[in-house]
């Protein structure tokens, strides 16, 4: 929910720097339904059916980002794709190297107030021996604020590639001259 929210002030923006938000009406994304059929496992395993067998939320969640990574590939064309990948990536190598899920630092969930119900899949968690755990989620929105959670540095990344991508596709003033053909 944070990075919707986020995603959205984004998408606010684009007209406060003279984009023209009509012209993400003429994106046209090659195989759209690797990036809904990814979301849609997310969705499944960490909201939907969080309980079961962790070996196979795992799974499932690798292949969202497969299917993910995939849609990136195909639509590699689209302006700063390239740097949302690297944000992908840095967010599938914590996941990987931590068997599937994302580290979390334990002072950030308590800062965020995120409470985990055992035996629960959570696509982000406190890890024994977290791998990696600089690229997990170390960052927090504290519990006092209406979208508290934890976020990492490919999240961070992520956004910042959406916020240019709008600019660039929306023609703003934010990306014109060299940044427009990124």
């Amino acid at each position: 929910m944070l990075i919707g929210l986020v995603l959205l002030l984004c998408l606010a923006t684009v007209p406060l720097a003279g984009g023209r938000l009509g012209a993400l009406a003429d994106v046209r994304f090659r195989a759209p339904w690797l990036a809904m059929a990814g979301i849609a496992l997310q969705i499944l395993v960490i909201s939907i059916m969080p309980a079961g067998a962790s070996w196979a939320h795992h799974a499932v969640h690798l292949a969202s980002y497969a299917l993910i990574a995939a849609f990136v590939w195909v639509n590699r064309r689209l302006p700063f794709l390239w740097l949302a990948a690297i944000g992908g990536g840095l967010n599938l190598a914590a996941i990987i190297a931590n068997g599937g899920v994302m580290p979390a630092d334990p002072d950030a969930l308590a800062t965020a107030g995120v409470e985990q119900k055992a035996g629960d899949f959570a696509n982000s968690t406190a890890v024994a021996h977290p791998h990696l755990s600089f690229l997990g989620d170390v960052f927090a929105v504290p519990s006092s604020w209406p979208v508290s959670n934890v976020f990492s540095v490919g999240d961070v990344i992520l956004v910042v590639a959406a916020l240019l991508a709008l600019h660039s596709v929306c023609g703003s003033r934010l990306v014109r001259g060299r940044l427009a053909d990124a």
